[in-house]
């Protein structure tokens, strides 16, 4: 589900592994348009388009030897989930406007809200895609059901919170403490970290 902190479990991954001396890149995949994703994961070389005055290594290449974290994996277009598998088969990349491939060394994390085998039924999602990103499979989740977390999340949140204001950690009431633990966080780590920063 969106604001479960999938976010989270893949810094957490890539910290925790050989390549967590490297860079960490991440990209929504639902936040640009296409021609700006294909730019931005690729890179481009100088003239390929009108305003590429100088070439531009994409975040494939920005996180060579490290991790590329894919948020909402599921929103990509056929065309770029067809380009993305070839860099995943190939571990080559064309710049937009080059004529020669580079080697790059990525490992890639996605994730997605979305219910990708349906995608794949629906014929919005390639079949081939899944199964190459779906090496491993962590499911992250609701907040509602690891209520365990919601007092220990609040807390680290209050503490972050009250320091980046240069003031003393309050104390959480029990009647607060209640009222977070009963509640069903539709918007999960997301919508609690806001209410305690609101609060």
């Amino acid at each position: 589900e969106s604001g479960v902190g999938k976010d989270v479990l893949a810094h957490y991954v890539h910290r925790n592994s050989i390549r967590g001396s490297h860079r960490l890149v991440s990209l929504n995949c639902g936040a640009l348009p296409e021609t700006l994703i294909e730019s931005e994961l690729f890179g481009y070389e100088k003239g390929a388009f009108t305003g590429a005055t100088t070439a531009k290594p994409g975040l494939f290449e920005a996180a060579d030897h490290g991790t590329l974290f894919l948020d909402e994996v599921g929103e990509l277009t056929p065309a770029l989930q067809v380009k993305l598998l070839r860099v995943l088969e190939d571990r080559m990349l064309l710049r937009v406007g080059a004529v020669e491939p580079r080697a790059v060394d990525v490992r890639f994390v996605a994730a997605t809200n979305r219910d990708l085998e349906r995608l794949i039924a629906d014929g919005k999602f390639r079949e081939d895609l899944y199964y190459r990103l779906n090496g491993i499979t962590l499911h992250v989740p609701p907040l509602r059901e690891r209520r365990a977390d919601i007092v220990p999340l609040a807390r680290q949140f209050l503490g972050a919170f009250a320091g980046s204001l240069g003031r003393s950690v309050p104390a959480l009431s029990g009647d607060a403490l209640e009222s977070l633990e009963a509640y069903d966080w539709p918007g999960n780590v997301r919508e609690l970290k806001n209410v305690i920063q609101r609060a």
